[in-house]
C-alpha cells in the first residue's frame, strides 16, 4: 500500500485552511517560508494519524480465525502504540501487552497489532482503548478469556500541566480465565520477563 496515496473522503483541504487559520490565532504568519506548506503537512499527518476512524478492528480480527485445538496462553507483548489524548490533542505512546486464551479458534498473530492500532489511531483515552482492545478481541474470537495492559506516557502530562516527565500510566483489563488471579499473575510475569 503506497501510504503518500490519500483518502477521496478525508477533507485535506478543510483541514489545511483550517490550520492555516490556526497559525494566524497564535501570532504566526502562515505565509513565512518554513510555514508556508506546513498546512498541507499537517493534514497529511492527521489523516495517518487518524485512519483508525477508517478500519474495522473487527474486521481485522474476523480476517484471519483459524481451527486449532490450542487451549493455553497466547501473548502479544511490547506492541507499540501511537494515539491522541482527546482532551487536549497531544499525543501518548507507549506499549500493549495483549493476551487471550483459545476456545478451538487462534488469530493470526499480526492481526492483534493492527487491532490495537485500528482503535489507537483515533482520539483517544488509555482506559477506554484498554477496554476496546479487550472486548474486540472477546467479542470475536470468543476466547477463554483476555487480557490487555498498557504502560504510556502522556504529552499532556509531560509538555504541559505537572509536567511530570516520568510517570507511567498503566492500564488493565480482564476477563474470563484471566480473572482468575493465579492465571492473571502468570500473564503478568509473562509480560514482564525479557528474551535472554
Amino acid at each position: 500500500m503506497d501510504r503518500r496515496k490519500t483518502n477521496a473522503d478525508f477533507p485535506l483541504e478543510a483541514i489545511s485552511e483550517r490550520m492555516r487559520e490556526v497559525l494566524e490565532y497564535i501570532g504566526e504568519d502562515p505565509q513565512r517560508e518554513g510555514l508556508r506548506d506546513t498546512p498541507c503537512r499537517v493534514a497529511r499527518s492527521m489523516e495517518f494519524i487518524f485512519q483508525g476512524y477508517r478500519q474495522d478492528p473487527r474486521a481485522i480480527i474476523q480476517s484471519a480465525l483459524f481451527e486449532e485445538a490450542y487451549s493455553e496462553m497466547v501473548i502479544v507483548k511490547n506492541i507499540e502504540i501511537y494515539s491522541m489524548c482527546e482532551h487536549h490533542m497531544l499525543p501518548f505512546f507507549g506499549k500493549a501487552h495483549v493476551a487471550y486464551i483459545p476456545n478451538g479458534k487462534v488469530v493470526g498473530l499480526s492481526k492483534i497489532p493492527r487491532m490495537v492500532d485500528a482503535f489507537a489511531r483515533r482520539l483517544q483515552l488509555q482506559e477506554r482503548l484498554t477496554w476496546q482492545i479487550r472486548d474486540c478481541l472477546h467479542e470475536t474470537l470468543r476466547p477463554l478469556g483476555v487480557a490487555v495492559v498498557i504502560e504510556a506516557y502522556h504529552l499532556c502530562m509531560m509538555m504541559r500541566g505537572v509536567q511530570k516527565q516520568n510517570s507511567v500510566t498503566t492500564t488493565s483489563a480482564f476477563t474470563g480465565a484471566f480473572e482468575n488471579i493465579a492465571t492473571r499473575e502468570e500473564f503478568i510475569k509473562l509480560i514482564s520477563s525479557k528474551l535472554r
